[in-house]
């Protein structure tokens, strides 16, 4: 048996084919989806094809989210953005030169409201990626925003604990930004 690429390759992690579609429409400017995925809650064809990356039925709410989050963030771009990080590392870049991140009072505000939110805190979320977008910094890595989310309600609140440590502490290093 003779080994081919496709062969070695390790599967995509769940949220990497919904980022691979999502960037593909800001790349091909197909700003009529992105514009239909800003549209939160409608049931459009651009949020069923969303929905359809999900691996299970339970995760499609979580993908149709992301996808208008990433469609929030994307506004008007013309060159999509993958990020890096947890969303608690993307917060710590919120703010001014100043101050921003655990200094800046508002995104410590805002990752408060996150990180103790039993429920996905959506609403908290699109705050969190407009006010990445107004600071013009780096998303999240929407993939694994993908994989937080699916697993929020996880016992023991480890992706609550994580986005409050890299908030807080901070673990960003150079290899997180590999995309």
């Amino acid at each position: 048996m003779s080994t081919t690429a496709s062969a070695v390759r390790p599967d995509p992690a769940p949220g990497d084919l919904l980022t691979g579609w999502l960037t593909g429409l800001v790349r091909s400017r197909d700003y009529g989806q992105l514009s239909a995925l800003r549209r939160p809650r409608a049931l459009t064809t651009s949020h069923i094809l969303a929905a359809a990356h999900a691996p299970t039925e339970a995760q499609r709410e979580v993908y149709e989210q992301v996808a208008f989050l990433f469609a929030v963030y994307h506004r008007g771009a013309s060159r999509p953005s993958y990020g890096f990080g947890s969303l608690g590392s993307a917060a710590r870049r919120i703010g001014s030169p100043a101050a921003r991140g655990p200094k800046d009072p508002g995104a410590s505000r805002l990752v408060d409201r996150l990180v103790s939110s039993r429920r996905v805190p959506w609403r908290h979320l699109q705050h969190a990626i407009e006010r990445l977008r107004a600071c013009e910094v780096p998303p999240p890595a929407w993939s694994r925003l993908v994989e937080d989310l699916t697993a929020w309600n996880e016992r023991g609140r480890a992706v609550h604990r994580q986005w409050a440590y890299d908030f807080h502490i901070g673990t960003y290093t150079p290899k997180d930004s590999a995309k």
